[in-house]
């Protein structure tokens, strides 16, 4: 009995030893083993996943900035904001004063205050060089604007100081000196036939340009300034490649506004052309001061004015004769022969002159057409003269309309005739260019005549200044 009971006592102790919790491993306190992946266990709480170890780290959500920093991030970013609208309101108020100063200095010009414009220009400078925009800033237009404006009115007043404005910058001083009177001689004899005609076809444009002239506030002695650039002809092309009543250069005519392109130049629109010329002529007279200079920088360009006006000893001239002879020969016998012809045509009878009738006055109305159409055709097509058509629209270099919408100017009264006869008429396709190769011992002539066109056509076609420097395999347009 006393073995059986020593016997239950061991069993008990050893059941009792075996169901009491055994110590953890210390590994197993560093780390966290994955439950099997068939197991439905909840994870333990205290325990994190390992996805959220093992997950790339990403920005703290919102929620998770103290409370201090998203204060503080706060202020900071209404402080930003606040000196952006502050610099804003800064810049757009250097703008206007700016701007102030610039009318301040148009003022103290007026006066003839030049120190006083000069000074108010330069402090006017002197706010935008402080002025630092973003490079995306809405208000970059506004500054590059204002130091244009700045940079203009500067050489406008420098260019008025080198010339003394007196009564002559309304009115064309009338000087009969040498200089005059030497193109009157030559008006009379070697070039009294040439003066004649120009006089005769002036009376064709006079009134479309004195129109212009008078809305401009010019003086209406320019009415004649084409008769010395052209002699009134439209199509006239000078040695320099001026065309047209004005005597336009292409870079020139296109900075007032005249197009150039295959269907049209519109250096010989007699409108567009004189009113590109009164933009001109009212540029050059607000530069120099004086009628006379204006009209030499009308021939040989403005800058070339400037710089011999640059190399006298003195910083001013009294009258255009202070630098006359120092200017290229045509521009010198230029406004001497302007004079001339307002002499002459003011009081021919003095000047040994019986001058003819001019022509009467050209007038049209306009229609509207949208695609390219012979003139030719249109012509012939309503009873007219071909002739017509070309000469009031001297512009068309195809004697075409344009494959774009243009106002065709037409004979008065056949405005209606025109519009149903081009229903019926074809669209007229241009030619593709023919063009020649020249060859070894090839002229300008042969090759004109042999496509049976001018010289001059030529010429200006491929833009030869000297046809006697052709080269063999050179490629020259001849159509188109």
């Amino acid at each position: 009995m006393r073995i059986d009971k020593a016997l239950v006592i061991c069993a008990l102790f050893l059941i009792l030893l075996s169901c009491s919790p055994s110590p953890k491993p210390k590994s197993a306190q560093l780390t966290n083993p994955a439950p099997p992946a068939s197991s439905t266990a909840q994870p333990d709480k205290e325990t994190k996943p390992t996805a959220e170890i093992t997950a790339p780290p990403t920005l703290p959500l919102p929620s998770a900035i103290p409370q201090e920093e998203k204060k503080a991030a706060t202020m900071e970013a209404q402080t930003e904001e606040k000196a952006l609208t502050n610099d804003k309101e800064e810049t757009a108020s250097s703008f206007e004063e700016a701007l102030s100063l610039c009318q301040e200095a148009q003022s103290c010009w007026e006066k003839g205050q030049f120190d006083a414009a000069i000074e108010a220009l330069d402090r006017a400078y002197g706010l935008l060089l402080k002025t630092q925009l973003p490079p995306d800033s809405p208000l970059t237009q506004e500054k590059n604007d204002l130091r244009l404006l700045i940079a203009q009115k500067i050489q406008q007043i420098h260019a008025s100081r080198l010339v003394v404005v007196g009564d002559n910058h309304r009115t064309i001083p009338l000087e009969e000196n040498k200089e005059v009177l030497a193109e009157i001689e030559s008006f009379k004899t070697k070039e009294r036939a040439a003066f004649e005609e120009a006089y005769m076809r002036s009376g064709l444009y006079r009134h479309i340009i004195l129109e212009e002239l008078r809305r401009a506030g010019l003086p209406e002695e320019l009415v004649w300034l084409p008769l010395i650039e052209s002699f009134y002809k439209v199509k006239a092309l000078s040695r320099s490649r001026a065309l047209g009543l004005w005597q336009f250069i292409a870079s020139t005519g296109y900075r007032f506004g005249l197009k150039r392109d295959r269907w049209v130049d519109e250096r010989m629109d007699v409108v567009k052309s004189t009113q590109a010329a009164v933009r001109y002529l009212s540029e050059l007279h607000n530069l120099f001061g004086d009628w006379t200079t204006a009209l030499a920088a009308y021939n040989c360009g403005e800058i070339r004015v400037q710089n011999v006006i640059r190399t006298q000893h003195v910083d001013y001239l009294d009258n255009f004769w202070d630098l006359y002879r120092r200017l290229p020969q045509e521009t010198a016998r230029f406004v001497p022969r302007f004079i001339a012809t307002l002499l002459i045509v003011n009081n021919p009878e003095k000047y040994g002159f019986n001058l003819p009738t001019p022509y009467p006055p050209l007038t049209w109305e306009t229609v509207t057409i949208e695609r390219p159409v012979k003139l030719s055709a249109l012509a012939k097509a309503i009873g007219l003269d071909p002739v017509e058509l070309s000469f009031l629209n001297p512009e068309l270099r195809q004697d075409a309309t344009p494959n774009y919408r243009y106002d065709l100017k037409v004979p008065v009264g056949t405005g209606e005739k025109i519009i149903q006869a081009i229903q019926n008429l074809p669209q007229w396709i241009p030619p593709e260019p023919t063009i020649h190769i020249v060859k070894p011992g090839e002229t300008l002539s042969a090759i004109a005549r042999k496509y049976r066109i001018t010289v001059e056509a030529l010429m200006r076609l491929n833009n030869i200044k000297n046809p006697r420097l052709l080269r063999p395999g050179q490629r020259l347009r001849i159509t188109g």
